[in-house]
């Protein structure tokens, strides 16, 4: 029985014929004034088979939650007009330890010791233009705790061609 299917399978009968607009139909059904086509060696394609999910994968616990932190201040994209120092806050995580430290990355470059554990910092020199600001908090061991997504800030003070301009700080 299996061999006589396996036969079937090989050959197979197509009708052709064209109807009074000059369209070419194509069946496996007879149909009037339709040639009878034998096509051999019919392509056929049979999926894989499924995997099965094992009770071990249905069982695993669903992965922990990732600890956030974020730059609260400066905020994304905000340009900050005739300033010379920057300061912000990162929002931490909830629970901080004594020895784990809040890193800063200011243009690619650690700022040491610019952040405490409040996640209050000041970077005291800035340069205009516009700038990245990174940070994250490491445990005692540097592994990173949290990450907060980078922003970018934009600073604008006075020319160094116009020194006496109106707007401009003086110390």
């Amino acid at each position: 029985m299996l061999l006589a299917s396996a036969g079937a399978l090989a050959a197979t009968t197509v009708y052709t014929w064209v109807d009074e607009q000059g369209v070419t139909h194509y069946s496996d059904q007879p149909h009037p004034g339709a040639a009878k086509m034998k096509v051999q060696g019919v392509p056929t394609y049979t999926a894989p088979p499924t995997p099965r999910q094992t009770n071990a994968a249905k069982q695993q616990p669903a992965p922990t939650a990732r600890v956030e932190c974020s730059i609260e201040s400066p905020s994304d994209q905000q340009m900050l007009m005739n300033v010379w120092s920057v300061s912000g806050h990162v929002r931490l995580p909830p629970h901080i330890d004594q020895g784990d430290r809040v890193v800063l990355l200011l243009d690619g470059k650690v700022l040491p010791g610019a952040a405490d554990l409040s996640g209050a910092f000041t970077i005291p020199q800035i340069d205009r233009g516009t700038h990245t600001l990174a940070a994250q908090v490491e445990d005692p061991n540097g592994g990173v705790i949290c990450e907060a997504p980078p922003i970018t800030f934009f600073v604008h003070q006075p020319s160094q061609q116009a020194p006496n301009a109106p707007n401009r700080a003086r110390f």
